[in-house]
């Protein structure tokens, strides 16, 4: 999402700042806050009550640095193909181009935690009568404390909250309601076909499949 809206900020769309959220798996809100990126091993990786953010290395991240340096594909390609592979990590921080993260492509990012996400679902039910899920939880912790009052602010809703039940409960005492079209979708036939750690397998088992829907 916020890559998206770099690319629309790039062509013009008039917005001030893009924040980032992350949990407890905050890669890019380190990276934001101090120039290191690291990624993070599986043994490092959390597992928290926002799933979707369980990352150890950014999607699209590699578009955004591209933009950063200049569009300096060589040194990309040595951040990511070289620095990132051999230390696990690279820096921009005496790199002059780390301040325009924020003051041209503005960024700005902020981090929530377990407790903080589910106080955040509780203090939006009790006001608004909203139930959130925990990754939108996450988003509107970190906007809130960045929130400029003169300029609107936006979050993105990510998720249903009938898909993180467990959580919402935890939060507000109740599961949330399940949406109509979803109600019987635990009961439906679930079909799994086990298949060998193989690429080409892999890739011959999509197309029959595709073959055989287009002949169904």
């Amino acid at each position: 999402n916020v890559c998206a809206g770099h690319v629309a900020r790039m062509m013009g769309l008039p917005v001030q700042h893009l924040v980032v959220a992350t949990n407890e798996n905050d890669v890019l809100n380190e990276f934001f806050k101090t120039g290191v990126y690291k990624a993070r091993s599986s043994a490092n990786t959390f597992e928290t009550s926002s799933p979707s953010m369980d990352i150890s290395k950014a999607s699209n991240f590699e578009r955004f640095v591209y933009d950063l340096l200049g569009k300096n594909s060589t040194r990309v390609n040595q951040l990511f193909s070289q620095e990132l592979i051999q230390t696990g990590q690279f820096s921009l921080v005496d790199d002059a181009c780390f301040g325009l993260a924020a003051s041209q492509f503005g960024f700005l990012s902020g981090r929530s935690t377990h407790t903080e996400r589910l106080l955040t679902i509780q203090s939006v039910y009790q006001h608004n009568g909203q139930l959130i899920d925990p990754h939108t939880a996450d988003g509107l912790k970190v906007a809130t404390e960045l929130h400029d009052p003169q300029v609107p602010m936006l979050v993105l809703e990510t998720a249903l909250p009938i898909k993180f039940a467990s959580t919402i409960q935890e939060a507000v005492g109740k599961e949330p309601e399940c949406p109509v079209a979803y109600a019987d979708i635990a009961s439906m036939p679930q079909h799994v076909d086990v298949l060998p750690a193989d690429v080409v397998i892999l890739k011959n088992y999509i197309v029959d499949r595709l073959a055989s829907d287009q002949l169904a």
